[in-house]
């Protein structure tokens, strides 16, 4: 079932799934921004880039959200000084409270991936009484620190294959953090994306890194418009100028590393485009006193390979089944 509602003042695109009405909520923050995977195009999807969903559907009920400025949210009508990390991060909150009055819940599960775990882990230090769980795939915990690691693996990749094109792309824009515009970053998630950063190529069925693009254009749901808007219009919407100085300052390192509740990270061993040392680190200063795991998904970089998405799906089984 998708659904219109007003949060944040603009109309937003949700799709609730469920075989089991009256059951807990899951909550999915896709990544991004501007990359509406998981969202409204999921309908009746198994894989959804990090996990399957099959069973979790059978148990929980599913809500997937497209935020603000991406996918069947998309307005040419959205003030672009709405497109704000803190205006994700309230409109995250705006919808929890909408979900869990309209299901009588009194908290519900909250899963991230990769841009969706800033909000996420936001939310749970700011409103940690409105959430059973966190559970993040691909944790992003300083954007500059990761942005700099990426830079010197595509530096060290790029020399060892005496690739001089990208050598000299790389001195031109120079060395993180990219505070003056979308030219600089987006010049380096263009070379990340050459050198295929997001995907781990384990055998013969790992993912490529189009499977995202695949699955809306697939969708009976989204429009040829809504995927332009998703991939173009929404993209320059959301790194806009005041965004990327908010992203360039974010890091959970300035902030008290405490959560209240029980918390799960997963990451892909072979990640290169968020990588997993500061999370590590981070996960490692935690103070989470009603529990903390950390867990690799061995064949995956940032997209997930199909074996370990069956994988994950068991996991986030198990690991609500405990904290029930």
């Amino acid at each position: 079932m998708i659904e219109k509602v007003t949060i944040g003042g603009i109309s937003q695109y949700i799709l609730i799934q469920t075989e089991k009405p009256g059951s807990p909520i899951l909550l999915f923050l896709h990544g991004g921004p501007s990359m509406p995977i998981p969202g409204v195009s999921s309908r009746n999807l198994d894989y959804i880039l990090f996990t399957n969903t099959k069973q979790l559907v059978k148990h929980y009920t599913l809500v997937y959200w497209d935020q603000r400025a991406t996918g069947k949210t998309y307005s040419k009508t959205t003030p672009v000084e709405s497109v704000r990390l803190e205006q994700y991060i309230e409109d995250a909150h705006e919808l929890t409270a909408y979900l869990l009055e309209r299901y009588n819940q009194p908290q519900l599960h909250l899963i991230g991936y990769s841009w969706g775990t800033v909000i996420g882990l936001s939310l749970i230090q700011r409103y940690s009484q409105l959430y059973y769980s966190y559970i993040a795939f691909a944790q992003i915990i300083d954007w500059v620190e990761n942005d700099k690691l990426c830079y010197e693996w595509l530096f060290r990749e790029s020399n060892q294959k005496k690739d001089r094109k990208t050598l000299k792309q790389l001195k031109q824009i120079s060395e993180p953090p990219y505070r003056n515009g979308l030219k600089e970053w987006g010049a380096l998630r263009r070379l990340l994306l050459r050198y295929n950063s997001m995907i781990h190529k384990a055998d013969r069925n790992s993912p490529t890194a189009f499977w995202g693009i695949k699955m809306m254009f697939k969708s009976k749901d989204y429009s040829i418009l809504d995927i332009y808007n998703s991939l173009y219009r929404g993209f320059l919407l959301s790194f806009n100028e005041n965004m990327i100085k908010d992203i360039n300052t974010l890091s959970f390192f300035r902030i008290e590393p405490k959560v209240d509740i029980p918390i799960l990270f997963i990451h892909g061993r072979e990640d290169k485009h968020v990588w997993p040392a500061p999370v590590l680190h981070y996960f490692d200063l935690l103070n989470a006193p009603q529990g903390k795991t950390f867990l690799w998904s061995e064949k995956s970089s940032h997209i997930f390979h199909p074996d370990d998405a069956r994988t994950n799906e068991q996991r986030i089984l198990q690991f609500l089944d405990e904290i029930q």
